[in-house]
């Protein structure tokens, strides 16, 4: 019996999702702890692709237990058409195979309205890059005690008092503050009571069943979403998502005792990817010959919005900020394939600002946009990797290159991805083996 939690090490968009599809093979439960719909992840499974953006990345597996804990914001409407696309594909998803907390909040079509325009609202060079899809007024509500709760659709006439409350308040501050349209209390109230009738059979106690899982020796696997640069309080602050992203929030999200963890695997991605506004020390910009090759060939495009990722070198003072702030007991490295073809590489040791040397992301957010990345120059490897089965046959470049990622951090791989489909992985120590 193990709990394994597995996190982004970056800016989001590490692969997590197909890492947690492969060890989910070794759990009974998945479990999604945190953030929204504003995250996707994407797998490759016998050539076909999948983007869940809230179902946890388990759900391909029937005879798995997947769950969404209560530090997630759900948008029922989103979560619904995934649970309908899985049915048109042959996998309908039972109560048996999903369980949602009761103590999950709701994104609600006021949140999504006010999450535009505040965005909206912001002087350009100043906007956050927010998906828009209502995730930080969702947690403003949550935290101001006044959000509306997964467990409120079982009583349908608490709904209706916190409902009717909810779009007066915000009513008044789309129109007022922001010129926009009112929205109509009744058509949301319809809009509710049919995602309730569909949804609770699902809805439950996530902290109940999870404590009698462990109990029963079950192996448990924790799938976070974003990255560990987007933590509220860790991460590039204001550029940054809504939650905790951090291992931490594993326990806090899902209800489960902090001393019944057993590994923290850190997804990294053999470069460094962004989305959205913020601090990048390594980008390399758009029209870069290097950077616009790790873009095309690694497919850098947003799973939730379809934009254009940043793409840099990889970035060691960010993974080394992972390695602190999760407790990372193993990496996973993903899209080394990408990296074939490139003559030399380069891997940022540290930073630069203002002529100080830094060793992690400086605080201040101004001094995060000024830091200069200071490389070290490795050779490349001009074969091609998705073909390979074996740790031994990778190229020596290759893996001259892992074990430097490795000397940098103190953490070992775990896990190296040499493609996008789930067979092209090759696990070098599995860790609900303990």
């Amino acid at each position: 019996m193990a709990s394994v939690v597995v996190v982004g090490t970056q800016w989001g968009d590490e692969g997590k999702g197909k890492i947690v599809d492969l060890l989910t093979r070794y759990a009974d439960f998945v479990v999604r702890f945190q953030g929204g719909n504003n995250a996707g992840h994407t797998l490759v499974v016998d050539g076909k692709q999948y983007i869940f953006h809230i179902i946890p990345s388990g759900i391909l597996y029937k005879d798995k237990t997947c769950v969404i804990g209560n530090g997630v914001i759900i948008d029922p409407g989103v979560l619904l058409k995934e649970m309908a696309n899985l049915a048109e594909k042959g996998m309908a998803v039972t109560p048996r195979q999903l369980l949602i907390s009761a103590n999950a909040h709701l994104i609600m079509p006021y949140h999504q309205c006010l999450d535009v325009a505040r965005e909206n609202a912001l002087a350009k060079g100043k906007k956050i890059g927010t998906t828009g899809r209502g995730i930080g007024p969702c947690y403003m509500d949550k935290v101001g005690r006044v959000g509306m709760k997964v467990g409120d659709l079982l009583d349908m006439s608490l709904f209706t008092d916190k409902l009717q409350a909810a779009v007066e308040d915000k009513n008044f501050i789309l129109t007022r503050q922001f010129g926009a349209q009112p929205l109509d209390y009744a058509a949301i109230l319809d809009q509710f009571e049919a995602h309730a009738a569909q949804l609770s059979p699902f809805i439950g106690n996530v902290s109940v069943a999870l404590d009698q899982a462990r109990k029963a020796g079950k192996n448990i696997l924790f799938e976070g979403a974003q990255g560990t640069q987007l933590d509220i309080d860790h991460g590039t602050y204001p550029f940054v998502t809504s939650s905790n992203t951090i291992a931490g929030n594993a326990c806090i999200g899902s209800g489960f005792g902090p001393v019944h963890i057993d590994e923290v695997i850190g997804i990294l991605k053999a470069y460094t990817t962004r989305v959205g506004e913020g601090p990048f020390p390594t980008e390399l910009p758009e029209g870069d010959g290097i950077g616009d090759i790790l873009q095309q060939k690694g497919h850098e495009y947003g799973a939730t919005t379809g934009r254009r990722r940043r793409c840099g070198w990889f970035d060691a003072v960010v993974a080394n900020d992972a390695v602190r702030l999760n407790g990372l007991t193993g990496f996973a490295v993903t899209k080394l394939d990408v990296l074939s073809g490139l003559k030399k590489l380069k891997i940022a040791t540290g930073y630069r600002v203002e002529g100080v040397p830094y060793g992690y992301m400086p605080d201040n957010i101004r001094k995060a946009r000024m830091a200069e990345p200071v490389y070290e120059e490795m050779d490349g490897w001009g074969t091609e990797l998705p073909g390979i089965r074996s740790y031994e046959d990778l190229p020596a470049q290759a893996k001259d290159y892992l074990k430097r990622l490795e000397d940098l951090t103190g953490v070992a791989p775990a896990i190296v991805s040499v493609g996008p489909d789930r067979e092209e992985t090759l696990l070098l120590r599995n860790p609900f083996s303990g």
